[in-house]
């Protein structure tokens, strides 16, 4: 028997089963978070989860150039320097829906921040540059770090193909940060596991 986090909302159209949600991933315990104004008093019962429980942001409901911060607040993650953009650079295309992040508007540095440490953290990227991905803990630590080694814009001679996913593991990661010096980056279905 496997269990399931419970999350309560008036509106349960934005959860998915766990075995639809991202397939290809393997993913058993996952929660598809949306952006809606009816659900602000939706919140995961943590105590009751007993397995890892994932949340992927569906970001389809941000609007495109709208500011990214608190949007996500109520699911655990406060972004920073962020928009949502809807890519017009065929080299940027999304990995499912329209919707992405960008680093803005200081370009090339985006921040996710949790309000409770999280196990794991993943992405789709995109990047005109060297990404990297970094960890830290409740004092800013440095936990652990990993890299997208080189561009993988769409249409180039790149040999990693565009929207990689991009992943990160540790304990007690209270934020992380993305990173390409000098360049651009896409990140879609943003993912983080308790």
């Amino acid at each position: 028997m496997v269990k399931q986090a419970t999350l309560q909302s008036h509106k349960l159209t934005t959860i998915e089963d766990a075995k639809f949600a991202l397939d290809k991933l393997n993913i058993q315990n996952e929660i598809k978070a949306s952006v809606c104004g009816d659900q602000a008093e939706s919140a995961i019962d943590v105590a009751r989860a007993t397995v890892p429980t994932c949340i992927c942001l569906d970001l389809e409901d941000l609007k495109c150039f709208e500011a990214v911060e608190c949007q996500y607040e109520r699911w655990g993650v406060i972004f920073h320097n962020s928009i949502a953009i809807q890519p017009s650079n065929p080299a940027f295309p999304p990995y499912s829906g329209l919707i992405v992040l960008m680093a803005a508007p200081k370009s090339g540095f985006l921040e996710a921040t949790f309000l409770r440490p999280v196990n794991s953290v993943s992405a789709f990227v995109t990047s005109s540059q060297r990404l990297v991905l970094s960890a830290y803990d409740r004092d800013r630590q440095l936990i652990a770090q990993t890299a997208l080694p080189s561009p993988n814009l769409a249409n180039s001679d790149s040999a990693i193909s565009p929207n990689t996913l991009l992943s990160i593991t540790g304990n007690n990661i209270y934020s992380v940060t993305f990173c390409a010096f000098d360049g651009q980056f896409t990140l879609d279905n943003f993912r983080f596991c308790l």
